[in-house]
């Protein structure tokens, strides 16, 4: 493996333009004080998907490019202020490259990459400066041939002017204000915005409409008035939540672990509350495989938790008492049990396992169907209808409220089972705990379900939903704190064998242990206000 060049921001804007108009002066932006000498290359680029086009519909693009400065492979993900670019070295091009294919094999999966389109282009390039000799921007005068490689594919010729943000531009006001400022000089100038948002969109034409769809955008859409509409749609949003995650964990982004362990976490619990709303033989091995997903990522993100609270607590320490040794092992120990982590997070990413369960999430979605027309409303035993149900025999908002219903129960029994044991002796102080965190988890399906009530019909479950939040997060606090302490001990006990002094490690035990009793001050009211949300969403009915 050569390994991926460094990750860069590209943030640019497309001008179409006709073969005889000049460029303007480019110095006449603010921020521009000097222009370049121009250089002429000659790029040739074929670009790889799919025979669904996957990555094209997921607004990603793979090429393999030769000429110019940046000779290699490349591939484009969308970014919140423009797309990321990722890169390695020139290679055979019958091969694309590991490291190119782990970041989009949540959504290539073992599907082959194919050539689909080239496009070759003569490239007048500029590098723009600031009054300090900064690069500000590349001005880039495009004139392009281009062919799509799927049925009916025709050879176009066209010119286009890029204008692509430089140096430490993206992604900050000032850039973004240079690409206004030259947005309204080039289109002066003659220029118009572009039509296509790339030259791969502008090759391929119209004959994507030859290439199939992928599976799970393949199926027939749900009528909007089904109950299990609204959950198909969360379930959606979960499942491109997590393929979006996927490349981010791969690259150990910040808050990567965490978000795609919260996707994977609704998913299963979405399909869990709504057992009964959807038909689908895989559920229970979906179910299975993404609390298996979940509990592999669980391991790094506790670790990440730990770590950073750590890191909180020995900056923070007014004592002086915990001594170099102690703060030394702590980082070091919870740094090396996150690498190890993350590292078994990678080989699950790149197992067939992995990739069997978004197959089945795909199908799930494609082939999703109402049991509400043929089974008592509320049923998680009656037997799955083969084809959506044409009239439910409830409305939406019955269907699925009976599921709230039940997942409201289920978070009642759990919240009296801590109010009744939480201060007894007889259990143990793991125990008591494990009820809470029970408790935690029952206000996360009860969230979820009175969402999908919302989105599917006229109930307003909004406080219902803010409140369960509320309590999601303070009982979220208490587990990061049973977490951190448990892991402490560990850290005690090895420290122990070694022989060391292990008192730092019990007065931050001691510090967890407050912390968690913080956490469940006004646990009590955040309940009742639960109950009393959910007490006015029965007289909405």
């Amino acid at each position: 493996m050569m390994g991926m060049k460094p990750g860069v921001l590209e943030v640019e804007a497309k001008f179409a333009v006709d073969d005889s108009t000049p460029p303007p002066d480019l110095t006449a932006l603010d921020a521009v004080a000097a222009v370049g000498e121009a250089r002429d290359h000659a790029l040739s680029a074929i670009y790889y998907d799919t025979a669904d086009l996957r990555l094209t519909r997921a607004k990603i693009t793979l090429r393999r490019r030769t000429g110019g400065k940046d000779d290699g492979w490349h591939i484009k993900l969308p970014a919140t202020d423009g797309r990321l670019e990722l890169g390695a070295e020139l290679t055979d091009p019958a091969v694309v490259p590991e490291e190119i294919c782990s970041q989009v094999r949540v959504i290539v999966r073992n599907q082959p990459l194919e050539p689909i389109a080239q496009v070759n282009n003569n490239r007048r390039e500029t590098t723009l400066y600031d009054d300090t000799g900064a690069p500000v921007a590349e001005f880039c005068d495009d004139r392009v041939t281009a062919w799509s490689l799927l049925p009916g594919g025709q050879k176009q010729h066209w010119r286009e002017w890029e204008l692509e943000l430089a140096g430490a531009l993206p992604g900050t006001q000032e850039g973004t204000e240079l690409i206004r400022a030259a947005t309204t000089l080039l289109i002066s100038a003659g220029a118009r915005v572009s039509a296509s948002p790339s030259k791969l969109v502008a090759a391929l034409g119209d004959t994507v409409e030859s290439a199939p769809l992928p599976p799970h955008l393949a199926g027939v859409p749900l009528d909007d008035n089904d109950p299990a509409f609204a959950v198909v749609e969360a379930v959606k949003a979960n499942r491109n939540s997590l393929v979006e995650w996927d490349p981010k964990v791969r690259r150990d982004e910040w808050d990567s672990v965490h978000q795609m362990r919260v996707a994977t976490r609704e998913l299963r619990s979405q399909l869990e509350t709504f057992e009964g709303v959807l038909a689908n033989d895989q559920m229970s091995y979906i179910e299975d495989e993404l609390k298996e997903l979940a509990r592999v990522l669980g391991v790094a993100r506790d670790a990440e938790v730990v770590e950073e609270r750590f890191h909180d607590l020995l900056d923070s320490d007014p004592t002086g008492l915990i001594d170099d040794t102690a703060r030394t092992h702590i980082h070091d120990d919870m740094r090396k049990e996150y690498k190890a982590a993350h590292a078994d997070i990678i080989r699950v990413l790149d197992s067939d396992r992995y990739l069997s369960l978004l197959d089945a999430i795909d199908n799930l979605i494609a082939t999703a169907s109402s049991q509400a027309g043929s089974a008592t409303v509320g049923s998680a035993t009656a037997e799955p209808s083969a084809e959506p149900s044409a009239e439910p025999s409830a409305e939406p908002s019955e269907v699925l409220y009976d599921h709230l219903a039940k997942a409201y129960k289920k978070l009642m029994k759990r919240h009296r089972r801590v109010q009744n044991n939480y201060d007894n002796p007889e259990l143990s102080l793991f125990q008591r705990e494990e009820y809470v965190h029970d408790t935690r988890k029952s206000a996360k399906k009860l969230r979820y379900a009175a969402e999908a009530v919302c989105q599917a019909s006229t109930l307003k479950t909004g406080k219902l939903v803010k409140h369960c939040k509320t309590l999601q997060s303070q009982l979220g606090d208490f587990q990061d704190a049973v977490t951190a302490r448990n892991r402490l001990r560990d850290l005690a006990d090895s420290a122990a064998k070694r022989g060391e002094n292990t008192f730092a490690y019990g007065m931050l035990y001691q510090v967890e242990m407050g912390n968690a009793a913080t956490a469940l001050e006004g646990y009590g009211d955040v309940v009742a206000k639960i109950r009393r949300a959910f007490d006015r969403l029965k007289k909405q009915r």
